[in-house]
C-alpha cells in the first residue's frame, strides 16, 4: 500500500494515468472529450505570440506566486526582504508568505476585487488574492510574530477573519471562504504533526530547513520538493480519497482507467512546489529535475487548449451547468490538459530552437500557456471566466 501511495505521489503517474485518458481520447473513446492534435501549431503560435510579447528576450521566469506578488511592477517583497537580513530567515519569510498564500489561491470568482491601500489600486482574480495575502501576512494575520506564519497563528484563523483581510462583504463575494479558511486551519493542525519537516515550534517556513539537509552538493531535485509538500501537507485535504488511512489529496476516479481507476495530479502541490524553489535558488541552491513536474491542470491552461479547439467538448450545452471536480467530465478535461501542455511545449521549443533546460516547462506555464488562457478567455467571455464552469470549495483550482 505504501508503495501504492508513493506512485500516487510522483509526477511520473500523474502523466501515466493522464496518458491513457487521452489515448482514448485520441480514439474518440471518452465519454465527454475529444482532442484534434490538427490545432497543436496553431496554439503553439498563439502561446508564443503572448510569449513575445510579455518576455521580447525569451528570458522568462518561473510559473509561481512570485509574480503575482509583482503585478504592476511594485516590489512588494522588498520589505520582507528589508526587514529580514539573514538570508536563512529570509527564504524561512518568503515560505511562511507563498505557502499560506497557494492554499488560497483558488479561483475567486469574477465578481471579488481587492483594493490594495498602498498603491490605491484595485486587484482581482489571483493577482488579487495573492495581493491580499500578502497584506494579510504583513499584517500579522498567520502568526503573532512579525513576517511570520505558524501553527498557532493559523489555526486561529476564521472565516470571519480571512473575509475581513479580504474586503469579503455582500457586495464583494469571494467563492470558497469557508473551504480557504478550514484550508489555513488544517495547515497549521497539520504541520503541527511533523517536526522533522517543520520543526519543533512548527512553522511552514522550517521546511526550509529540511530540504537544506536533502541537498547534495548544492542541488536539490523538484521532485523532492514536491514529495516534502506531499507527505508535509497531505492531510489538509479534506473528503479526499485515501489508502489505509493516508490521504491521497488531489486524486480522483474516472471509470475509463485500469486498474484502480485513481488519476492523481497535485496541481496545488506542484504549484506550490514551484512558488517554493525560487527561495531555494536565493540561498545558493541549484534546482534540477524542472521537466520530471507536470503542467498544472487548471482552467486556465485547460481553457487555452478547449477555447483554440485542441480539446473539443462532445456536448455544447454541458458549458451551461456546472460541474463538480469529481465529475468523469473535469476528470477528463484536466488529464487532457496535463498531456497538451506537455505536447505544446514541445512543439514551442521546436519552432524557437530551444531546449528543455533553454525552456523548461515551468517557463512555457508562465510565458505562456497560463498567461494565452487568460488572454483568450478575456476575448470570448465576458470577464474572462472559464470555458466550463466548476463548482469549487476553494481547494482544487
Amino acid at each position: 500500500m505504501t508503495n501504492r501511495v508513493e506512485y500516487l505521489r510522483s509526477p511520473n503517474a500523474i502523466r501515466e494515468r493522464c496518458a491513457q485518458l487521452f489515448e482514448l481520447a485520441r480514439k474518440d473513446q471518452l465519454s465527454y472529450f475529444r482532442v484534434d492534435l490538427s490545432q497543436l501549431d496553431a496554439v503553439a503560435d498563439y502561446v508564443i505570440a503572448v510569449m513575445r510579447a510579455d518576455y521580447p528576450t525569451l528570458d522568462v521566469p518561473f510559473h509561481s506566486r512570485w509574480r503575482h506578488f509583482e503585478i504592476g511592477n511594485i516590489p512588494r517583497i522588498q520589505l520582507l526582504e528589508t526587514a529580514l537580513s539573514d538570508p536563512l530567515e529570509r527564504a524561512k519569510a518568503k515560505f511562511d508568505l507563498v505557502i499560506p498564500s497557494v492554499l488560497l489561491d483558488a479561483g475567486a470568482g469574477d465578481r471579488w476585487k481587492y483594493y490594495e491601500a498602498s498603491t490605491k489600486q484595485t486587484w482581482t482574480r489571483s493577482e488579487g488574492l495573492a495581493i491580499a495575502s500578502f497584506d494579510a501576512f504583513c499584517q500579522g494575520a498567520f502568526s503573532k510574530h512579525a513576517y511570520q506564519a505558524d501553527a498557532e497563528g493559523l489555526q486561529q484563523i476564521t472565516p470571519e477573519r480571512i473575509g475581513q483581510f479580504f474586503q469579503v462583504s455582500a457586495e464583494n463575494p469571494l467563492v470558497g471562504l469557508e473551504g480557504r479558511s478550514h484550508l489555513l486551519q488544517k495547515l497549521g493542525q497539520t504541520i503541527e504533526q511533523s517536526p522533522d519537516l517543520f520543526g519543533e515550534v512548527p512553522r511552514p517556513g522550517n521546511l526550509v530547513d529540511f530540504l537544506l539537509r536533502h541537498a547534495d552538493q548544492g542541488k536539490l531535485s523538484a521532485v523532492t520538493v514536491l514529495n516534502s509538500v506531499l507527505i508535509g501537507l497531505g492531510e489538509i485535504w479534506s473528503g479526499r480519497l485515501s489508502i489505509d488511512g493516508i490521504n491521497l489529496g488531489d486524486v480522483w476516479k474516472h471509470s475509463a482507467l485500469s486498474d484502480d481507476q485513481l488519476i492523481p495530479f497535485h496541481k496545488l502541490s506542484q504549484w506550490l512546489t514551484y512558488s517554493l524553489l525560487e527561495p531555494l535558488q536565493d540561498l545558493g541552491l541549484v534546482i534540477t529535475d524542472l521537466d520530471q513536474m507536470t503542467g498544472l491542470p487548471e482552467y486556465r491552461n485547460g481553457g487555452l487548449c478547449l477555447d483554440l479547439g485542441l480539446l473539443q467538448l462532445k456536448d455544447p450545452n454541458l458549458v451551461e451547468i456546472a460541474h463538480s471536480p469529481d465529475s468523469e467530465l473535469i476528470i477528463e478535461w484536466r488529464a487532457l490538459t496535463v498531456c497538451c501542455l506537455d505536447r505544446i511545449a514541445d512543439r514551442i521549443r521546436t519552432k524557437l530552437d530551444l531546449t528543455a533546460e533553454s525552456l523548461p516547462l515551468v517557463k512555457v506555464l508562465q510565458g505562456g500557456t497560463w498567461t494565452a488562457g487568460r488572454k483568450i478567455a478575456a476575448s470570448l467571455r465576458p470577464s474572462g471566466t472559464s470555458p466550463i464552469q466548476i463548482s469549487s470549495d476553494g481547494t482544487v483550482f
